[in-house]
């Protein structure tokens, strides 16, 4: 078993979150997301945001307007719906409750 594997996994389980997270602070373009979860190692490939954004806008979490740019085509700014906020304030009580877990699991090491 590789270890890379797992740690993918575990990325993936956290990249929604993180998404809506970026998306909270306000109207957000894609690439922009994709550049801060870039420099954070949560996402390789341009490939896996797009469907997430999808997924996500069909579950009506979020919605996007078309905004006009003086340097080439228009631009999708995406934000979160009110059922994207309640969402993601689930999902940050959920997040703090798995790292008190992890990390009370991590601290609780026996005597061996």
């Amino acid at each position: 078993m590789k270890v890379e594997n797992t740690q993918v996994q575990m990325r993936k389980g956290i990249l929604e979150f993180c998404i809506l997270e970026i998306i909270s602070r306000g109207e957000v373009y894609a690439s922009d997301m994709l550049e801060e979860l870039t420099a954070a190692k949560m996402i390789v490939v341009e490939g896996t945001l797009y469907p997430l954004l999808t997924r996500l806008k069909n579950a009506q979490l979020l919605e996007y307007n078309w905004v006009e740019s003086t340097s080439g085509p228009p631009r999708k700014y995406y934000r979160l719906t009110d059922t994207g906020k309640t969402f993601l304030e689930q999902l940050r009580n959920t997040w703090s409750e798995l790292v008190d877990s992890t990390e009370f699991i991590i601290r609780n090491k026996k005597a061996q």
